[in-house]
């Protein structure tokens, strides 16, 4: 059997959790015998990974003088480009570089270079939209240009481009639903994302989602059949590295993390104030907010007006090696999220032998034993669990055995099985 996989990022390229799921679940599936994966990106970098799997870049298929295989092809590209920009004229010299195409009695026009390849960021810019516009348009193209049986479409920056493909070659489609905007917005959803989730989702011939709280909030929220939704639980990559951390800390201090994107999702607010509730218990903590996001200058000036940036650290955003650094050092790993469909970072830290807090409303709470667990709004919960860990080596010792024990039996390959399964109930 061979999937061809749509993804928006892929390692060492990423910027958050989708890439490493991407990542961990191609190498689950070469586990798997007669299975292969044809995974596309927007943009191929060329120092990709593909000992599992063969990478596909859109930036580099060239569409010139391609007929488009298409019947509701032009009702995918009209939804996604409600809030384009439009061009209205272009000067003569620029013409050149558009090409347009006749889709269902519409003509779209594809900005493509002299090669007839169409040029992506492959980032989450202010031209997303019509990047995901383009997208579909190519993989219209790479989906007749290869042999496949499945196509496999990962979030909605993707949908529209395994529709495209499900319509130029009528081969059953599968989308994997790795967050909402519902999560990412924490209820007032973009209309234009929701729009594009949902008829990925309603094309889909089944819907994968990351963890019951996302499959319910499918179902609910979306309008989805029960039936047609199933939850494959993400895993994490084995973490052979264990180089020796720089950093030496004062004897006795003790360090609590907080690693993501500091938006309004991941709960940064939340961390702040149980840093101060903290602090007004013990003086041998410090905190470190990790990451980059819309609420990082929100944050700093929260920490300064609390006091308490002597004790508070914020270091940007990390990623591979300095993630595990980060983690290394850590006593205390905080996921307090308002709302997360699964959470692959606290599996990394207990991996990394660091005890982890996590809030009730996260995906991942619901396989995790031996975490933490309180809801994200009570500080207080939150303080008083912090306490006992840095107090209480015993305690924390507990949660670093179990938790290890724990975090090494979820591996890729099982999940990777599941979603053969999933592949195997819809293809004919």
């Amino acid at each position: 059997m061979r999937v061809l996989m749509f993804g928006w990022e892929f390692p060492p390229h990423i910027s958050g959790g989708l890439g490493t799921a991407c990542y961990g679940l191609t190498k689950g599936i070469a586990h798997i015998p007669d299975l292969d994966v044809i995974f596309v990106v927007p943009k191929a970098f060329g120092d990709e990974d593909q000992s599992t799997m063969q990478l596909v870049g859109a930036n580099k298929t060239p569409i010139k003088h391609r007929k488009l295989n298409v019947n509701k092809f032009s009702q995918t590209l009209d939804y996604i480009e409600v809030d384009s920009k439009l061009v209205p004229y272009v000067d003569p010299e620029e013409f050149w570089k558009m090409q347009s195409y006749e889709v269902s009695s519409t003509h779209k026009f594809v900005q493509t270079d002299e090669s007839g390849l169409v040029q992506f960021t492959g980032k989450y810019g202010p031209n997303l939209l019509k990047e995901i516009a383009d997208y579909a348009i190519v993989a219209n193209v790479i989906a007749q240009d290869h042999d496949f049986d499945i196509i496999h479409a990962h979030d909605w920056l993707t949908y529209p481009a395994g529709i495209a493909a499900k319509e130029a070659t009528g081969k059953p489609l599968v989308v994997h639903v790795h967050a909402t905007d519902f999560d990412r917005s924490g209820g007032s959803v973009n209309p234009t994302v929701y729009e594009i989730e949902k008829r990925g989702m309603e094309a889909a011939d089944k819907v994968i989602t990351v963890s019951n709280l996302t499959r319910n909030i499918v179902i609910e929220k979306y309008g989805i059949a029960e039936e047609k939704v199933v939850t494959v639980y993400n895993a994490v990559e084995p973490n052979i590295k264990e180089t020796p951390t720089p950093f030496k800390k004062k004897v006795g201090e003790k360090i609590v993390t907080f690693l993501g994107r500091i938006t309004m999702q991941k709960g940064p607010e939340y961390f702040i104030e149980v840093a101060n509730a903290v602090l007004k218990r013990v003086d041998n903590v410090r905190f470190v907010m990790a990451g980059s996001g819309d609420m990082m200058e929100k944050m700093i000036r929260r920490a300064a007006s609390l006091n308490i940036t002597d004790k508070f650290h914020f270091t940007g955003f990390l990623k591979g090696d300095d993630v595990f650094q980060m983690l290394r050092m850590s006593d205390l790993y905080v996921m307090p999220s308002v709302s997360e469909p699964f959470g692959i970072s606290p599996l990394e830290a207990m991996q990394s032998s660091v005890p982890v807090l996590i809030s009730n409303q996260s995906g991942v709470a619901e396989i995790l034993t031996y975490a933490i667990k309180t809801n994200f709004w009570d500080i207080e919960a939150m303080a008083d669990a912090i306490h006992g860990i840095v107090s209480y080596p015993a305690l924390s010792q507990m949660f670093i055995k179990h938790g290890k024990e724990e975090v090494d039996s979820l591996k890729w390959e099982n999940s990777a099985r599941k979603v053969k399964l999933v592949y195997d109930s819809v293809l004919p």
